[in-house]
């Protein structure tokens, strides 16, 4: 069982900060990699960022190239997401991402999601 737990979600102006943290616990295995998705009402499920454990490579989705930052704490097996200049369009509910490795196979865990909301 793994659990993800994520924080530092909130109501924030438009250009504001804010930075999200997720936590996995429980029987982690081999993290190869962590990332935060987000999801809009009415729209589907997109990748925002993420980070491979191993290499440290980092990918963004095109609309947080420059606004947003993630980086990974492997010995806390935390991972955050510094976002900066947000905008309206930028609220969502963000879901926490882990793919782990096992002996069979990979494996894909989510957190329960935090709301960012972006105020105009």
């Amino acid at each position: 069982q793994v659990q993800l737990v994520e924080s530092g979600g909130g109501l924030v102006q438009a250009g504001g900060s804010l930075r999200l943290s997720c936590t996995a616990s429980g029987s982690i295995g081999n993290i190869a990699r962590m990332g935060w998705y987000r999801q809009a009402p009415g729209k589907q499920r997109e990748l925002v960022a993420s980070i491979s454990t191993g290499i440290t490579k980092t990918n963004y989705a095109d609309s947080v190239k420059g606004r947003f930052t993630i980086s990974g704490d492997n010995a806390n097996n935390t991972v955050y997401l510094q976002m900066n200049s947000l905008k309206p369009e930028d609220t969502a509910v963000y879901y926490c991402n882990a793919n782990i490795l096992r002996p069979l196979g990979a494996y894909v865990y989510w957190g329960q999601g935090t709301q960012v909301t972006v105020s105009s």
